[in-house]
């Protein structure tokens, strides 16, 4: 995948950008088991009392908790405080929220700041807790506990209505100093969110001492903390909209750079690069495996920075609702991380092996179709099924095999995640009957041990594709990074001005890339402007080769080509195949239709020129006979026209650009004699001035040439005219003889 990474960079904007959002995202999903677990806690069993630090409290109270409180903790309570009383600027406004106020003073928070807050919580949790605890005791002592043991008089010997506050006011230091160390004592043993919450009870008490409406404190805090996580719920879901649009576009985007970059690159392959992969990878290639690119770049973006921070986050938000739990968190990471390790070692090499059988079923589909009237022919569709079966099955057997390796994944996973559920609820339960743990805090427990363990399923899922797709990109990549064995120089000559076309092989040799012979050796022959150069030899001397050299379909490894006096390696390959009209053994036609066709090499071509071109080439005829014309439609691959017709269209597509040189490579084996001859003739008249070379085993098509090369073997055995050759070429003679009467040769 790091091969292929550069193809990011135009996309890193969205690709930041969406990394910003899912970690909005990921905050807002951490944040609602957080407030899930406030609703329980505060809203439901609280009543909506968030802290200790009442928002009111009556005088006669507020004097009863500052007794158990030392000189800087009271004068911070009394600061944080403003006493109301009848007299105050604002007594009709407060006796509205606090009724009581009408009976007896009362104090009002002042709204400290945060950090004040938080030290008050302590200190008057503690007091009101004591206080409550006092009152508790003081009205049935037979139930003495908490404090009872450090009171410093028997509670149950008070006579009827003394106010055991008033007599712990007139207590000695000494005697108030020992009960409150006493108190400090045991409190220190409840942990302060314990004390907290207790007090809180206290706080509820005092609410309702003060009239106030705690029903409608409680829905108000219900309602107010719902809204939050409503809105955070549509936070998170615009979030996830926008980066699926993010990572789709970027990804949809890489693909098409991709593709282009593939397409472009074997645009420009040679013919040593297309031996090296077979079309039907390339088409796979092109297509199947940037595909899996594209997908996994989408996970990528939405599952990998996500899982992350899902993950930590997390564990950490787990911790600080239950810290004695978090090995029951660490267990289940453990066993899914030994899982996915697992099935990533099982299914890795199946993956790599995915694609290659993809290859080969995609070349036994291709050889069949591109030969089915060959195989109809030999009566072998039966071998050829199995062929393909063979292929089919074993594709299909390496797909059944990664996907039950998946399927058997999942159920584990499902199981790891309900036995933790259940081990999380067993824990949690004597947590909370042990009153070391809130009801809230547990359910948000496992919300983020939920949210944890699918942060790994969801890491699971890339671990399951990232292989595929590695190894896809590593075979884009090896197509992108192959090195072209034929490139423009750095400096490209141009040809000179002007151009005349006159053709010379110097000493030319070839030997195919990997080869240990030679399959053309020292090659020395000139094809002149207005002539027609023509070669011949049996199959397999090197006939399409040598023609293949000129337009660099190859590059000589020996000796030189030159045009007008130019090497032709020092040439631009656009400029140099401009003054070449190529037409090859096997006319290739596009779909679309004949005109389309024509215009393939010029389509600036008026309808006139097509016309002549289709004259020449014997064509006329035959597009005359269509209703359509030139507008006549042309299946792909010229399916639909016949191989004669196909290489008279591919010659007149040839003639509409009007070349300085031509190359017929064995084009007019598909003609029967008299197309070949009329067509020979109107190409003389045509290309009176250009250099034609003329590759055909035909020796009828040639005997008229200025100038026949002999090939045999790679090699020149014969060079001049058709009699001078008849005289003394043994190898022509024999291919003349082969085809012709010596009467019709005279």
């Amino acid at each position: 995948m790091l091969r292929l990474i550069k193809y990011l960079k135009p996309f890193r904007l969205m690709i930041l950008l969406a990394i910003g959002l899912l970690f909005v995202q990921a905050m807002a999903d951490l944040s609602l088991p957080d407030y899930m677990s406030r609703i329980v806690n505060v809203g439901i069993q609280q009543s909506g009392v968030e802290d200790a630090v009442p928002e009111a409290i009556r005088e006669s109270q507020l004097d009863k908790l500052l007794l158990f409180l030392d000189e800087s903790e009271g004068d911070a309570v009394r600061d944080a405080y403003m006493l109301v009383n009848a007299g105050s600027p604002d007594y009709a406004r407060y006796v509205e929220d606090y009724p009581a106020l009408a009976s007896e003073p009362v104090y009002v928070l002042r709204d400290p700041g945060a950090a004040e807050s938080a030290a008050l919580n302590s200190v008057l949790a503690k007091g009101l807790l004591v206080v409550s605890t006092i009152e508790q005791l003081a009205a049935d002592p037979e139930s003495a506990a908490g404090l009872g043991g450090e009171m410093p008089f028997d509670l149950s010997k008070l006579p009827p209505g003394m106010d055991v506050f008033t007599l712990l006011a007139q207590l000695p230091a000494a005697q108030r100093s020992q009960l409150q160390a006493g108190i400090d004592e045991r409190f220190a043993a409840m942990g302060e969110n314990m004390i907290i919450q207790s007090a809180i009870v206290a706080v509820r008490a005092e609410y309702e001492a003060l009239g106030m409406d705690t029903a409608r404190l409680q829905n108000r805090y219900i309602l107010r903390t719902g809204a939050l996580m409503l809105l955070l719920t549509f936070v998170a879901a615009a979030c996830i909209i926008a980066v699926g649009y993010l990572s789709a576009r970027s990804a949809a985007g890489v693909a098409r750079d991709l593709r282009r970059a593939l397409f472009r690159k074997v645009t420009h392959f040679s013919n040593a690069e297309f031996d090296s992969f077979s079309t039907a990878s390339l088409i796979t290639r092109t297509t199947n495996d940037i595909t899996q690119i594209q997908m996994v770049v989408v996970i990528m973006i939405r599952m990998v920075f996500y899982s992350p921070i899902i993950g930590i986050g997390g564990v950490i938000r787990a911790g600080g609702k239950g810290s004695s739990m978090w090995w029951i968190i660490a267990l289940a990471v453990a066993a899914l991380i030994a899982l996915i390790f697992g099935v990533f070692q099982i299914a890795m090499p199946k993956f790599k092996k995915v694609q290659s059988l993809i290859d080969r079923l995609n070349l036994v589909m291709r050889e069949n179709l591109s030969g089915m009237m060959v195989i109809r022919a030999f009566n072998n569709q039966a071998f050829e099924r199995r062929r393909f079966e063979g292929a089919n099955r074993d594709l299909t057997d390496t797909m059944l095999f990664v996907s039950r390796v998946i399927v058997v994944m999942m159920p584990v996973m499902m199981l790891i995640m309900n036995g933790l559920m259940l081990l999380i609820i067993w824990v949690g339960a004597h947590e909370v009957a042990q009153a070391t743990m809130q009801v809230g805090d547990l359910m948000a427990f496992m919300q983020y041990a939920l949210q944890i363990v699918m942060a790994f399923l969801m890491l699971s899922m890339l671990f399951i594709i990232l292989p595929r797709a590695s190894v896809s990109a590593d075979r884009i990549a090896d197509v992108l990074e192959t090195e072209l064995t034929i490139t423009d120089p750095e400096r490209p000559r141009s040809f000179p001005t002007p151009f005349a076309g006159e053709i010379t092989f110097q000493n030319v040799s070839f030997r195919y890339p990997g080869a240990e012979e030679n399959v053309l050796c020292n090659l020395n022959f000139t094809a002149r402007p207005g002539e027609t150069t023509a070669i011949i030899g049996s199959t397999g001397s090197g006939k399409s080769t040598l023609v293949n050299l000129l337009p660099r379909f190859y590059d000589v490894t020996g000796g030189a080509i030159l045009i007008d006096g130019v090497d032709i390696r020092e040439v631009a390959q656009r400029e140099l195949r401009d003054k070449i009209g190529f037409i090859p053994q096997k006319g290739v036609l596009f779909s679309g239709t004949i005109e389309s066709n024509l215009r393939y090499a010029d389509e600036a071509a008026t309808p006139e020129t097509l016309r002549m071109a289709a004259d020449i080439a014997q064509v006329v005829e035959f597009i005359d006979a269509k209703p359509e014309g030139m507008a006549s439609e042309i299946a792909q691959g010229g399916a639909n026209v016949s191989g004669g017709q196909k290489q008279r269209l591919a010659i007149a597509r040839a003639l509409v650009k009007r070349p300085p040189i031509y190359i017929f490579d064995d084009s007019f084996s598909a003609l029967d004699f008299r197309t070949d001859a009329a067509l020979r003739r109107a190409l003389k008249e045509q290309t009176g001035e250009s250099t034609v070379l003329i590759v055909t085993q035909r020796v009828s098509t040639i005997r008229h040439a200025e100038q026949i090369v002999v090939l045999d073997e790679g090699e020149i055995v014969g060079q001049g005219t058709h009699e001078d050759l008849m005289a003394g070429c043994e190898t022509y003679r024999e291919i003349a003889l082969s085809q012709l009467k010596r009467e019709e040769l005279a």
